[in-house]
Protein backbone atom coordinates (compact mmCIF):
# COMPACT_ATOMS: atom_id res chain seq x y z
CA UNK A 1 0.00 0.00 0.00
CA UNK A 2 1.33 3.41 -1.05
CA UNK A 3 1.63 5.70 2.01
CA UNK A 4 0.30 8.72 2.22
CA UNK A 5 2.12 12.25 1.68
CA UNK A 6 3.90 13.34 1.92
CA UNK A 7 6.45 10.57 2.22
CA UNK A 8 9.93 10.54 3.21
CA UNK A 9 12.52 10.87 0.97
CA UNK A 10 16.36 10.10 1.17
CA UNK A 11 18.29 11.55 -1.64
CA UNK A 12 21.44 9.25 -2.75
CA UNK A 13 23.98 11.21 -5.24
CA UNK A 14 27.48 11.95 -5.23
CA UNK A 15 27.07 15.62 -7.13
CA UNK A 16 26.36 18.05 -4.88
CA UNK A 17 24.44 20.16 -7.15
CA UNK A 18 21.80 17.19 -7.89
CA UNK A 19 21.16 16.37 -4.38
CA UNK A 20 19.96 19.71 -3.76
CA UNK A 21 18.14 19.78 -6.57
CA UNK A 22 16.48 17.00 -5.85
CA UNK A 23 15.83 17.88 -2.07
CA UNK A 24 14.38 21.59 -3.11
CA UNK A 25 11.69 19.26 -5.72
CA UNK A 26 10.71 17.13 -2.88
CA UNK A 27 10.10 19.91 -0.70
CA UNK A 28 8.07 21.76 -3.33
CA UNK A 29 5.64 19.22 -4.14
CA UNK A 30 4.80 18.37 -0.61
CA UNK A 31 6.95 15.70 0.73
CA UNK A 32 9.67 15.66 2.91
CA UNK A 33 13.13 15.21 2.03
CA UNK A 34 15.12 13.75 5.45
CA UNK A 35 18.46 12.76 4.25
CA UNK A 36 20.95 13.35 1.70
CA UNK A 37 23.47 9.73 1.54
CA UNK A 38 26.89 10.07 -0.39
CA UNK A 39 30.35 7.78 -0.12
CA UNK A 40 32.92 10.38 1.43
CA UNK A 41 35.74 9.06 -1.06
CA UNK A 42 36.40 6.35 -3.11
CA UNK A 43 39.65 4.37 -2.77
CA UNK A 44 41.76 5.80 -5.31
CA UNK A 45 40.91 9.01 -4.10
CA UNK A 46 41.63 8.34 -0.14
CA UNK A 47 44.06 10.90 1.48
CA UNK A 48 44.42 12.63 -1.84
CA UNK A 49 43.60 16.68 -2.15
CA UNK A 50 41.07 15.89 -4.65
CA UNK A 51 39.49 13.78 -1.82
CA UNK A 52 39.60 16.82 0.38
CA UNK A 53 38.12 18.67 -2.59
CA UNK A 54 35.05 16.57 -2.65
CA UNK A 55 34.16 16.36 0.40
CA UNK A 56 34.00 19.73 0.78
CA UNK A 57 31.65 20.15 -2.20
CA UNK A 58 29.36 17.78 -1.12
CA UNK A 59 28.88 20.14 2.47
CA UNK A 60 29.08 23.72 0.55
CA UNK A 61 27.14 22.69 -2.36
CA UNK A 62 24.95 20.09 -1.55
CA UNK A 63 21.38 20.82 0.62
CA UNK A 64 22.10 22.68 3.71
CA UNK A 65 18.96 21.75 5.65
CA UNK A 66 18.83 17.53 5.59
CA UNK A 67 21.51 15.42 7.31
CA UNK A 68 24.69 14.69 5.08
CA UNK A 69 25.15 10.49 5.99
CA UNK A 70 28.31 9.26 4.74
CA UNK A 71 27.78 5.15 5.27
CA UNK A 72 30.32 3.15 6.72
CA UNK A 73 29.84 0.52 3.87
CA UNK A 74 26.64 -1.23 2.04
CA UNK A 75 25.92 -2.99 4.93
CA UNK A 76 25.07 0.53 6.52
CA UNK A 77 22.47 1.28 4.13
CA UNK A 78 19.76 -0.27 5.24
CA UNK A 79 20.35 0.51 8.85
CA UNK A 80 20.62 3.62 7.87
CA UNK A 81 17.42 4.00 5.34
CA UNK A 82 14.86 2.40 8.39
CA UNK A 83 16.12 4.68 10.78
CA UNK A 84 15.25 7.26 8.74
CA UNK A 85 11.65 5.52 7.74
CA UNK A 86 12.17 6.08 4.21
CA UNK A 87 9.56 5.84 2.33
CA UNK A 88 11.43 6.62 -1.24
CA UNK A 89 14.87 6.22 -2.22
CA UNK A 90 15.59 8.68 -4.75
CA UNK A 91 19.20 8.20 -6.50
CA UNK A 92 21.63 9.66 -9.06
CA UNK A 93 25.63 9.29 -9.55
CA UNK A 94 25.90 6.75 -6.50
CA UNK A 95 29.14 4.14 -6.53
CA UNK A 96 28.28 1.13 -4.96
CA UNK A 97 25.36 -1.23 -5.36
CA UNK A 98 22.88 -0.79 -3.21
CA UNK A 99 22.45 -4.59 -2.07
CA UNK A 100 18.55 -6.11 -1.74
CA UNK A 101 17.82 -5.63 1.78
CA UNK A 102 18.84 -1.95 1.37
CA UNK A 103 16.24 -2.09 -1.33
CA UNK A 104 13.71 -3.55 0.70
CA UNK A 105 13.42 -0.63 3.38
CA UNK A 106 11.28 1.94 1.01
CA UNK A 107 8.04 1.55 1.47
CA UNK A 108 6.84 3.23 -2.03
CA UNK A 109 9.94 2.69 -3.69
CA UNK A 110 13.96 3.06 -4.93
CA UNK A 111 14.44 5.53 -8.05
CA UNK A 112 17.35 5.72 -10.06
CA UNK A 113 17.52 8.51 -12.63
CA UNK A 114 20.51 7.38 -15.10
CA UNK A 115 21.98 9.47 -18.10
CA UNK A 116 21.52 7.29 -20.94
CA UNK A 117 17.98 6.25 -23.10
CA UNK A 118 18.10 2.99 -20.73
CA UNK A 119 18.19 0.01 -22.00
CA UNK A 120 21.15 1.66 -23.65
CA UNK A 121 24.64 2.10 -22.16
CA UNK A 122 23.56 1.38 -18.74
CA UNK A 123 26.70 1.17 -16.19
CA UNK A 124 28.94 3.93 -14.63
CA UNK A 125 30.04 6.28 -17.38
CA UNK A 126 27.14 6.01 -20.01
CA UNK A 127 27.52 9.64 -21.43
CA UNK A 128 31.12 8.56 -21.85
CA UNK A 129 30.48 6.03 -23.70
CA UNK A 130 27.51 7.31 -25.85
CA UNK A 131 30.05 10.26 -27.26
CA UNK A 132 32.73 7.30 -27.73
CA UNK A 133 29.86 5.76 -29.69
CA UNK A 134 29.67 9.01 -31.75
CA UNK A 135 25.80 9.48 -30.90
CA UNK A 136 23.92 12.55 -31.52
CA UNK A 137 21.65 12.17 -28.25
CA UNK A 138 21.49 10.64 -25.14
CA UNK A 139 19.24 10.94 -22.28
CA UNK A 140 18.06 10.24 -18.93
CA UNK A 141 15.55 7.44 -17.95
CA UNK A 142 14.17 7.45 -14.27
CA UNK A 143 13.61 3.81 -13.36
CA UNK A 144 13.36 1.01 -10.31
CA UNK A 145 16.26 -0.14 -8.67
CA UNK A 146 16.31 -4.11 -8.12
CA UNK A 147 19.20 -6.22 -7.69
CA UNK A 148 21.41 -5.31 -11.03
CA UNK A 149 22.75 -2.25 -12.56
CA UNK A 150 20.23 0.15 -14.54
CA UNK A 151 17.51 -2.49 -15.16
CA UNK A 152 14.64 -2.41 -13.28
CA UNK A 153 10.97 -0.94 -14.83
CA UNK A 154 11.51 2.25 -16.63
CA UNK A 155 8.88 5.20 -14.95
CA UNK A 156 9.90 7.93 -17.29
CA UNK A 157 12.40 9.08 -20.08
CA UNK A 158 13.39 11.82 -22.10
CA UNK A 159 16.34 12.02 -24.97
CA UNK A 160 18.82 15.02 -24.41
CA UNK A 161 20.93 16.53 -27.57
CA UNK A 162 24.61 15.32 -27.69
CA UNK A 163 26.80 17.88 -29.31
CA UNK A 164 30.48 17.61 -30.91
CA UNK A 165 31.76 19.40 -28.04
CA UNK A 166 29.35 18.72 -24.96
CA UNK A 167 31.17 18.45 -21.82
CA UNK A 168 30.23 17.52 -18.44
CA UNK A 169 29.25 21.06 -17.67
CA UNK A 170 27.48 21.79 -20.61
CA UNK A 171 25.51 18.54 -20.45
CA UNK A 172 24.63 18.84 -16.80
CA UNK A 173 21.79 21.96 -17.22
CA UNK A 174 20.61 19.75 -20.42
CA UNK A 175 20.05 16.96 -17.86
CA UNK A 176 18.76 18.79 -15.23
CA UNK A 177 16.11 20.61 -17.68
CA UNK A 178 15.28 16.77 -18.49
CA UNK A 179 15.27 16.19 -14.42
CA UNK A 180 12.48 18.68 -14.14
CA UNK A 181 10.43 17.45 -16.70
CA UNK A 182 10.51 13.98 -16.10
CA UNK A 183 10.57 13.79 -12.31
CA UNK A 184 7.02 14.49 -11.85
CA UNK A 185 5.86 12.21 -13.94
CA UNK A 186 7.80 9.44 -11.62
CA UNK A 187 6.10 10.68 -8.68
CA UNK A 188 3.00 10.57 -9.89
CA UNK A 189 2.68 7.22 -11.08
CA UNK A 190 4.62 6.06 -8.14
CA UNK A 191 1.28 7.72 -6.39
CA UNK A 192 -0.98 6.21 -8.42
CA UNK A 193 0.87 2.66 -7.63
CA UNK A 194 2.19 2.26 -11.09
CA UNK A 195 5.47 0.15 -11.64
CA UNK A 196 6.38 1.46 -15.20
CA UNK A 197 7.29 -0.95 -18.30
CA UNK A 198 10.04 -3.94 -18.35
CA UNK A 199 13.60 -2.98 -19.92
CA UNK A 200 14.17 -5.40 -22.98
CA UNK A 201 17.62 -6.20 -24.15
CA UNK A 202 19.99 -3.56 -23.84
CA UNK A 203 23.97 -3.73 -22.90
CA UNK A 204 25.87 -3.07 -20.14
CA UNK A 205 29.31 -1.19 -20.53
CA UNK A 206 31.82 -0.83 -17.38
CA UNK A 207 34.51 1.71 -17.18
CA UNK A 208 37.29 2.08 -20.42
CA UNK A 209 39.30 -0.76 -21.08
CA UNK A 210 43.49 -0.23 -20.69
CA UNK A 211 44.17 0.01 -23.95
CA UNK A 212 42.11 3.33 -24.06
CA UNK A 213 44.06 4.94 -21.49
CA UNK A 214 46.81 5.43 -24.16
CA UNK A 215 47.22 7.64 -27.38
CA UNK A 216 48.21 5.50 -30.10
CA UNK A 217 48.35 7.53 -33.40
CA UNK A 218 47.74 4.48 -35.42
CA UNK A 219 44.23 5.77 -34.95
CA UNK A 220 42.82 8.76 -36.59
CA UNK A 221 42.83 12.27 -35.20
CA UNK A 222 39.09 12.35 -34.84
CA UNK A 223 39.67 9.42 -32.82
CA UNK A 224 42.18 10.59 -30.85
CA UNK A 225 40.40 13.82 -30.18
CA UNK A 226 37.24 11.76 -29.13
CA UNK A 227 39.20 10.17 -26.57
CA UNK A 228 40.46 13.41 -25.22
CA UNK A 229 36.97 14.52 -24.92
CA UNK A 230 35.89 11.77 -23.19
CA UNK A 231 37.68 10.47 -20.75
CA UNK A 232 37.12 13.91 -18.27
CA UNK A 233 33.42 12.47 -18.63
CA UNK A 234 34.91 8.77 -17.54
CA UNK A 235 37.11 10.78 -14.43
CA UNK A 236 35.21 8.46 -11.48
CA UNK A 237 36.13 5.23 -12.69
CA UNK A 238 38.82 3.43 -10.69
CA UNK A 239 42.07 3.17 -12.46
CA UNK A 240 44.47 5.11 -14.34
CA UNK A 241 42.88 7.76 -16.11
CA UNK A 242 43.67 8.94 -19.91
CA UNK A 243 44.16 9.14 -22.19
CA UNK A 244 47.98 9.03 -21.78
CA UNK A 245 50.30 9.90 -24.64
CA UNK A 246 53.86 8.61 -23.99
CA UNK A 247 57.14 10.02 -26.50
CA UNK A 248 60.44 11.21 -25.83
CA UNK A 249 60.54 9.29 -22.69
CA UNK A 250 57.79 11.24 -21.07
CA UNK A 251 54.10 10.37 -19.99
CA UNK A 252 51.79 13.05 -20.36
CA UNK A 253 47.82 13.29 -20.30
CA UNK A 254 45.88 15.19 -22.62
CA UNK A 255 43.42 17.54 -21.95
CA UNK A 256 42.40 19.30 -24.78
CA UNK A 257 42.91 18.40 -28.30
CA UNK A 258 41.60 20.30 -31.89
CA UNK A 259 41.08 18.94 -34.79
CA UNK A 260 42.26 22.00 -36.64
CA UNK A 261 45.23 24.29 -36.16
CA UNK A 262 45.84 25.97 -32.77
CA UNK A 263 48.89 28.69 -32.90
CA UNK A 264 50.97 27.43 -30.08
CA UNK A 265 49.81 24.14 -30.08
CA UNK A 266 51.99 20.78 -30.55
CA UNK A 267 51.09 19.02 -33.60
CA UNK A 268 50.57 15.20 -33.29
CA UNK A 269 50.61 12.87 -36.54
CA UNK A 270 48.15 10.38 -36.40
CA UNK A 271 47.48 7.91 -39.01
CA UNK A 272 45.10 10.03 -41.02
CA UNK A 273 46.34 13.30 -40.27
CA UNK A 274 47.10 15.99 -37.52
CA UNK A 275 45.95 16.76 -34.18
CA UNK A 276 46.84 19.69 -32.31
CA UNK A 277 47.51 19.37 -28.17
CA UNK A 278 46.16 22.49 -26.64
CA UNK A 279 46.65 21.71 -23.11
CA UNK A 280 47.98 18.29 -21.62
CA UNK A 281 49.96 17.71 -17.76
CA UNK A 282 52.46 15.06 -16.82
CA UNK A 283 51.28 11.91 -15.42
CA UNK A 284 53.38 11.28 -12.03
Amino acid sequence: MIPDAPWRVVVVSQIPSVAKGYVDFVRAIGHEPVAHLAVRTQERLAASQEARDFSLRLLMEGPDDVDLVYPASKASLAPILRRYEADLLLCTAFPWRIPADALAVPRVACVNGHPSLLPRHRGPIPIAWAMRSGETETGLTYHLMDADFDTGNILAQQSVPLDAEDTLETMLPKLQGASAALLPVVFERLARGERGEAQEGGDYQSVFEQDYVYVDTDRTALEVHTQTRVWPLAGGAPGLRGPILERDGESRRLLETSLTGVEGAERLECVDGPLWIVESEPVE
